[in-house]
């Protein structure tokens, strides 16, 4: 027994190492960002709008067109994700050779690049559907780059759910809707939130769908039907094609880094709660 001590002790280092390795580089790109960006906010910062290509003014407008758009995407994708994961995880017919292509064309559409999301989005809801550049088309582009993520973390929270609940819910005679919103839900609230959280930082840090969807202008929108700049594209405009800009971009990538981070936070303590709500038959 003794003899296999210093393997095992190697492989806890190990282990411990890569543990420390990943969390020292995301600290490491967390300072960078934080650092060179977070001097350069100010209330105006946040309430004015962008002058002289975006190294002067705020990113008023940038903001409001970033959360319009992920809210289209959320809007969207939350009831379309979550209603098909229950119907993989639930319903006897996704057992069968229709569930197996569904979760196929899921993984596929997964590993598909966003410029090609980006394309069909142009071509579909821009130009077939006649929205136009606006931010309905880039929220929507964005639901379909999200839902294989959230419907597969999903239906693994589901099918992660205890036998019992269910069977012990059948027993009770209680109804399909009320086990699944009242028992199953809840139990998978945790998972649900990892692909949640997955989808959110995919979709707010996107942007060459959005070149195609959303625009580029950097004007206020008035409405969903308006086109508009998020800040993935205004980082991306500002580090390549404004000179003198990487200082704005730095800003903008600090303001995107703890929207992420707030994001995150509030979706783990809304699926946090709700997980831990008593049950109420």
């Amino acid at each position: 027994m003794n003899r296999w001590l210093p393997r095992g002790r190697w492989v806890v280092a190990a282990s411990a190492f890569c543990a420390l390795f990943v969390v020292g580089t995301l600290g490491w790109v967390l300072c960078d960002v934080i650092y060179h960006g977070v001097p350069q906010w100010s209330w105006e910062y946040f309430t004015t709008n962008p002058q002289h290509a975006g190294r002067e003014g705020g990113i008023a407008p940038i903001l409001v067109s970033t959360v319009l758009v992920l809210g289209v995407c959320l809007a969207t994708a939350l009831p379309i994700g979550i209603g098909c994961a229950l119907f993989l995880s639930e319903s006897q017919l996704a057992q069968g050779p229709g569930g197996r292509i569904v979760r196929a064309s899921l993984d596929a559409t997964a590993a598909v690049p966003s410029i090609v999301f980006g394309l069909f989005g142009n071509a579909f809801f821009s130009h077939f559907l006649g929205m136009g550049f606006s931010l309905w088309a880039g929220g929507l582009t964005l639901a379909c780059m999200v839902l294989p993520l959230l419907i597969r973390s999903s239906e693994a929270a589901l099918r992660a759910v205890p036998a019992d609940i269910r069977l012990g819910a059948a027993a009770l005679g209680l109804s399909r809707t009320t086990t699944i919103h009242r028992l199953l839900l809840p139990a998978a609230a945790p998972g649900i939130a990892v692909g949640l959280v997955l989808g959110i930082g995919r979709a707010i840090a996107e942007t060459a769908a959005l070149l195609f969807t959303a625009g580029y202008v950097m004007r206020m929108p008035s409405g969903l039907e308006d086109s508009g700049r998020s800040l993935a594209v205004h980082i991306y405009d500002l580090a390549m094609n404004v000179p003198a800009g990487d200082v704005r971009a730095y800003a903008a990538a600090a303001t995107l880094v703890i929207l992420l981070l707030i994001l995150n936070s509030l979706t783990a303590m809304l699926t946090g709660s709700s997980a831990k709500t008593e049950i109420r038959l």
